[in-house]
């Protein structure tokens, strides 16, 4: 069947349940669904667990509500492009550069690029350690073929499944519904792998507080200002409280930021609209996309989130492992969190008049902590950074060894995969668009596989450089975040264009309540935006905002303006 054959044939399914009525309606958007998954699979990735993982050692479960309130926010608008691309059927990069303003249009696209190209870095060191780390796969002694080769085998096996997959969605028609299939797959195992982990802790011998758990998924913005509940009384019992209050409360609100962050990046906002146009969707399946976004992007990331900052929070808030304290046996895991923990603990004796971290010795600095209250031992212990496999590892005493290990390397590597392979796939619509040439062919491939090669190299080469990663990751992630709230704004903006919408720009009621909507959104994205810009690069990524907000105007000003 050709491709116009099956659009037709679903549109038509979409009228048939439209004229029945009741739940056939939501039988055929389940079986059409498909964009909505995709951006699911985008969004479960390492950012997500990085982000779940911290908020639930910080904020214990008052943070249940973070994510999914980012997330409907995202929804909403992301249901907003998709209306207006469904509505008119251009594609957004060139509506935007006509309508809007080309500056807008061109930072946006810029913006998705860098982002594919860098975050698969990352991606393939979560999918690396979920192979080497949880499922024991490519290792070996040190010194032996494995040991040395381990992780380059490792990391041309993803780029490998990764290609392999994103070669069915190039082909189109049916390979589109392979890739689908696929994509669907990789999100339900995620999800699964992590539900079952909360599974095994509710019916444990401890259990789960579920009450405490539902009552806060009530968004709760005290956190703000104020240290999560579990580790105040631990900053009473310290030494210097003023301390520990300003650190935890600074992390606490970083965290925040990067957790909404993560929940919809600038990348995704333009995968969702040309993944649309790929299947050849339009005006009537305008219902279909919203109920698509609905339940194959945030029920996924609701389930997974959550699951994680659920196993975060009862294993590590107000927790410490007993081994850094000399409390308990010294674990792998205990080595693994020893820096972190040192770390912490150079921090607060900065603070303390009268001692010079940087000149103490190794025997002094030693003698100094003892001297500590052991409330300060115990928070610089519970503060350190956990990952993936720190977690799977708390878990065995629930789980057994194999079983800890096992489900959260698989749930961690289908994130990783999953989302190498959409950033791949925004990345060749990104590259056509810049070109001025169909997605589809060569071409489309060729910018489909660059993030798989910078993630694989990059990974191997630099993102195990401190400095690399960070002059890679400041700026990508400061451009990314500048233009998430101005993407937004350029959809409210679209939106409300009649020379754009024209006969489909909504009126009365539902104008307001949309515009409202997405106000908040917007409000909430640049809220987070200007707090992530002046701390990650101050006074000159300020400056570049600015710089960037003037060059927009100065365009708005002089550019030829469409006919109405």
């Amino acid at each position: 069947m050709s491709s116009e054959d099956r659009v037709e044939q679903e549109r038509q399914m979409l009228q048939d349940a439209q004229k029945k009525g009741g739940s056939s309606v939501w039988k055929t958007y389940v079986k059409l669904s498909g964009p909505g998954w995709l951006q699911s699979a985008i969004t479960l990735g390492g950012g997500s667990l990085a982000g779940s993982l911290y908020l639930g050692v910080i904020g214990g479960y008052q943070f249940m509500w973070l994510q999914p309130l980012m997330m409907i926010l995202g929804i909403i608008m992301l249901s907003c492009i998709a209306y207006v691309t469904l509505s008119t059927g251009e594609k957004p990069f060139r509506a935007i550069n006509k309508h809007i303003n080309p500056v807008l249009g061109w930072g946006w696209l810029i913006a998705a690029m860098m982002a594919n190209l860098v975050w698969a870095m990352p991606q393939f060191s979560l999918g690396t350690a979920a192979l080497q780390q949880n499922l024991g796969l490519f290792t070996g002694p040190e010194g032996s073929f494995m040991g040395k080769f381990g992780s380059h085998i490792a990391a041309g096996v993803l780029f490998l499944i990764s290609g392999v997959i994103i070669w069915f969605y190039d082909a189109g028609g049916k390979g589109v519904k392979i890739f689908d299939w696929i994509l669907k797959i990789m999100v339900a195992v995620v999800v699964v792998s992590f539900f079952g982990v909360v599974g095994a802790m509710t019916f444990s011998q401890e259990g789960l507080p579920w009450g405490e758990i539902l009552k806060n998924f009530i968004p709760n913005l005290s956190l703000l200002r104020e240290p999560a509940d579990g580790l105040k009384p631990f900053i009473a019992a310290s030494g210097n409280p003023d301390y520990w209050s300003g650190m935890i409360l600074a992390t606490q609100r970083d965290n925040m930021i990067t957790a909404a962050a993560t929940a919809v990046g600038i990348n995704m906002t333009f995968l969702l609209p040309y993944s649309m146009l790929k299947r050849g969707w339009d005006k009537n399946f305008r219902g279909l996309a919203t109920f698509d976004l609905s339940t194959g992007l945030f029920i996924p990331f609701l389930l997974a989130t959550s699951c994680v900052v659920i196993a975060a929070a009862s294993q590590f808030h107000g927790k410490y492992d007993p081994g850094l304290l000399g409390e308990g046996e010294v674990t792998a895991i205990t080595k693994q969190l020893q820096g972190g923990y040192e770390g912490n603990l150079k921090k607060r004796l900065a603070a303390e008049p009268g001692f010079d971290v940087a000149t103490a010795t190794k025997e002094e600095f030693t003698a100094k902590v003892a001297t500590l209250p052991a409330a300060d031992r115990q928070l610089a212990a519970m503060l350190v950074q956990r990952d993936a496999n720190s977690l799977a590892g708390s878990l065995e005493k629930l789980t057994g060894k194999g079983v800890a290990q096992g489900v959260f390397g698989i749930g961690v590597l289908g994130m990783a995969v999953s989302t190498i392979i959409i950033l791949m796939l925004i990345n060749g619509f990104t590259l056509c668009e810049a070109l001025g040439i169909e997605p589809k062919g060569a071409m489309h491939r060729l910018g489909s596989f660059l993030p798989g090669i910078t993630g694989s190299l990059g990974f191997l080469l630099l993102w195990g450089d401190a400095n690399a990663r960070f002059w890679l990751a400041v700026p990508t992630s400061v451009f990314g975040m500048v233009l998430l709230p101005i993407a937004y704004i350029t959809f409210f903006l679209m939106m409300n264009s009649k020379s754009l919408l024209k006969e489909n720009l909504p009126t009365g009621k539902k104008r307001i309540a949309l515009n409202t909507a997405m106000l908040i959104a917007i409000t909430a994205a640049a809220t987070g935006s200007l707090y992530a810009i002046n701390a990650k690069a101050g006074t000159k990524g300020l400056i570049g905002l600015g710089a960037f907000i003037a060059l927009v105007v100065i365009v708005h000003f002089t550019r030829k303006k469409p006919a109405v």
